[in-house]
């Protein structure tokens, strides 16, 4: 019998190739389904590969199907916050709409287990005290609420079916890149505050925009737990080691514990740099919240996982690294 296969959706894109990276680097046998709108077909660097949609429930169930399918990683979605907020149908069609489409696909052809790449924005604002998964969830903008639906799908699909188990990831602020500069975040516009600072910092981007200075923070500016993707890439292999072994399902936050505002990770990314970069005040952008950062304390207990790049300097540098080494490319 086929020896069985991890479906990586989004495996193309940030953080999906690292964790594709990973798995293949642990042994596991991964194939990878992405439609490249935003993804790299040379950033998935093990398995195989799978151009198509997320919603095509003929192909996913195809691929489940030919690959021996058990486990699902689903990364493939929409991420930006103000375009959510601008064009909210867009992120409900991609991230519920497509997201239902894959989890009827999985439970019909006896997929046993289900990562699912959440977010933060789940939580909507909060005080000052790190987020728990306990903390009510309130979002402020489509992209949260498009991202809690699915994770309601989940819920009731696994208390339907007792083969079936999943693990909503809730991610804080993704940053960084492979140390070793093989993959690292896609080229193009992005709202990711330390890539597009590096950008700045090699030329790639005129400047960097502080949007709001008026936040109730030490320093006027967003606090956000900035995760090295590395370490997010590592708790997908922590979870799924947690599943195997009999883990019921749950969500749980993927983050330190601590924030940087705004204004230290732009001093940091100064200082790596060894010059000033271009920065500009902006008024805030609607559906930011002032501070998010979480507590991890439900996935390190329960996982084992124990980040290993947990470190801003680190973070920054690794980001700088993989924009001066695509700089290089051209």
């Amino acid at each position: 019998m086929m020896e069985s296969s991890i479906l990586v959706t989004g495996g193309a894109g940030y953080i999906g190739s690292h964790v594709v990276r990973q798995l293949g680097e642990a042994g596991e046998r991964v194939v990878t389904l992405d439609n490249l709108s935003a993804g790299n077909r040379e950033a998935v660097l093990y398995g195989a590969f799978v151009e198509g949609d997320t919603g095509d429930y003929d192909l996913v169930r195809q691929v489940i199907l030919d690959h021996n399918v058990k486990t699902i990683m689903h990364f493939a979605a929409f991420t930006v916050v103000p375009e959510s907020v601008s064009d909210p149908v867009k992120y409900y069609k991609n991230n519920t709409c497509n997201a239902l489409s894959l989890i009827k696909a999985a439970t019909m052809t006896g997929v046993e287990n289900f990562i699912f790449s959440s977010t933060a924005a789940v939580y909507g604002v909060v005080g000052e005290n790190a987020v728990t998964e306990e903390t009510p969830v309130e979002p402020i903008n489509p992209y949260g609420y498009s991202k809690l639906m699915t994770e309601q799908i989940l819920a009731d699909t696994a208390a339907a079916i007792d083969s079936f188990e999943y693990v909503a990831l809730r991610y804080f602020n993704v940053a960084g890149a492979d140390p070793e500069c093989r993959i690292g975040p896609n080229s193009g516009e992005t709202l990711l505050l330390i890539k597009a600072a590096c950008e700045v910092a090699v030329g790639k981007r005129e400047k960097i925009y502080v949007f709001g200075d008026d936040y109730a923070t030490p320093d006027g500016t967003g606090i956000r737990d900035y995760i090295h993707v590395e370490d997010i890439a590592s708790a997908h292999l922590s979870t799924l080691k947690y599943l195997r072994q009999g883990g019921q399902s749950t969500v749980m936050n993927c983050g330190y514990g601590h924030g940087y505002s705004v204004r230290e990770v732009l001093d940091t990314v100064q200082k790596v740099h060894g010059a000033p970069i271009n920065i500009e005040q902006a008024p805030r952008r609607e559906g930011d919240a002032p501070s998010v950062v979480a507590n991890a304390d439900k996935l390190r207990l329960r996982t084992g996982w124990q980040p290993s790049y947990d470190n801003l300097t680190t973070i920054v540098s690794n980001a700088l690294a993989w924009e001066r080494s695509c700089v290089k490319k051209k």
